[in-house]
């Protein structure tokens, strides 16, 4: 597994795990509102997902199902994926 963040454009790969994303702090369950976001646009373990840009700095573009979500680097190097093939 490696950080979504590392995806090269044009990659697959399916989300391993989410979080911690921030909130409360680790213990309590809750992903606070960075992780509440994620899941709200689809970003769930199991869910496939395309890289669509990844410069060298600022936020990624991926393409989930028919949609394209920008996302911060931060958060992108906090969720695991599986590359495809």
């Amino acid at each position: 597994m490696i950080p979504l963040g590392l995806l090269s454009p044009g990659e697959r790969a399916e989300i391993a795990d989410v979080g911690p994303l921030g909130g409360c702090g680790s213990g309590c369950g809750k992903k606070g509102s960075a992780g509440s976001r994620v899941e709200d646009v689809g970003l769930r373990a199991g869910k496939v997902v395309e890289m669509l840009t990844n410069g060298s700095g600022g936020p990624i573009l991926l393409k989930v199902d028919e949609s394209r979500i920008a996302l911060g680097r931060g958060v992108a190097m906090k969720i695991l994926v599986r590359r495809q093939s």
